[in-house]
């Protein structure tokens, strides 16, 4: 009965608070997301910890970790917010779309082609809002196991999880090289002939890295890697400066063109690769995620490949309610 009592004094304020300070790890950061004092943090956490008659944290040097306890806390926590959420969102569906948020991730390369889908997805519901991150593969298997997105949007179906996948896009990787290049002019390249080139490439961990990767694999090919960068504009840039070669998705190219930039004729390129959009299998989709998986199914079929990767990037695009997050993973 005491233990219940002391449950009682426990707030969903202070629940919430003690939940941000366990998922970044640190009392000032999740302050910061609060958009409270760390004092004021310290003070909902003691005084969460003496309602329930425990201790919460255990700090070791200048790092804190949840104790046994708090652990415990966890797990309940992670019940109490994703029922809310489910909540949250049946109360959307409720009023038929007329408020919601859309929660989206992809990989970089959806910069290409889902703007096109936002904006007149905008226009059929304008009071909903939509939040779209942009991460590489990790960064996309990191969020969908904390499932912090309705929605993914990729380029391979994930291993680690059990998802619902959709194809609804194909695109190509295809080699660029400077119109300068000495293989610029050349047809039928062999693949071979790229062993002596240097290569600027995608960071280690991105989809576009891994298939490249793949294929060089396949057909036993060693490429030396002048250089990584985490974006595609950076990296056409160099490229047309002759600083090397590089594997990059046709849609770059399209949205982002460069007079100075031309594909190479590669044996086993371009590479053909599908794009899905997915979720885990377990998860609710709300009524707002279902609407956009099926107007992005519908309006893919009718859409070519060029008029999907055609439109402005992302990061120059202006949408009312829409709020855009490049999101990369380290």
């Amino acid at each position: 009965m005491r233990q219940e009592l002391m449950l009682d004094q426990a707030t969903l304020y202070q629940l919430k608070i003690f939940y941000t300070v366990v998922k970044f790890g640190s009392f000032t950061r999740a302050g910061q997301e609060l958009f409270l004092s760390q004092p004021a943090v310290c003070m909902q956490v003691k005084k969460l910890a003496q309602a329930l008659g425990l201790t919460l944290f255990d700090k070791i040097g200048k790092n804190i970790s949840p104790s046994l306890a708090g652990k415990e806390l966890i797990a309940t926590c992670d019940k109490i917010f994703n029922t809310m959420d489910q909540f949250e969102e049946k109360l959307a569906d409720l009023q038929t779309l007329k408020q919601g948020k859309l929660r989206l991730s992809g990989l970089t390369t959806t910069k290409y082609i889902i703007p096109f889908t936002l904006g007149e997805f905008s226009q059929r519901y304008p009071n909903i809002d939509v939040s779209l991150n942009l991460a590489n593969h990790c960064g996309i298997a990191e969020r969908m196991v904390n499932n912090l997105d309705d929605l993914y949007i990729v380029s391979e179906i994930p291993k680690f999880v059990d998802v619902e996948s959709y194809p609804f896009f194909q695109d190509e990787l295809v080699v660029v090289a400077s119109t300068s290049h000495p293989l610029a002019k050349e047809k039928k390249i062999s693949i071979n002939r790229l062993k002596d080139e240097a290569f600027i490439m995608r960071e280690v961990g991105s989809a576009t890295r891994n298939q490249v990767q793949n294929i060089f694999l396949e057909h036993d090919i060693n490429v030396r890697v002048k250089m990584e960068l985490n974006n595609n504009e950076m990296i056409q840039e160099f490229v047309a400066d002759g600083l090397g070669i590089s594997v990059l998705p046709r849609q770059s190219l399209i949205s982002n063109p460069i007079t100075q930039l031309t594909t190479l004729d590669v044996e086993y390129f371009p590479i053909r690769r599908q794009w899905y959009v997915v979720y885990p299998a377990k998860k609710y989709l709300s009524t707002l995620a279902k609407t956009y998986l099926q107007f992005l199914l519908e309006i893919s079929r009718g859409c070519s490949d060029t008029e999907m990767s055609g439109c402005k990037l992302i990061s120059n695009y202006t949408l009312h309610n829409y709020s855009y997050n490049q999101y990369i993973a380290a």
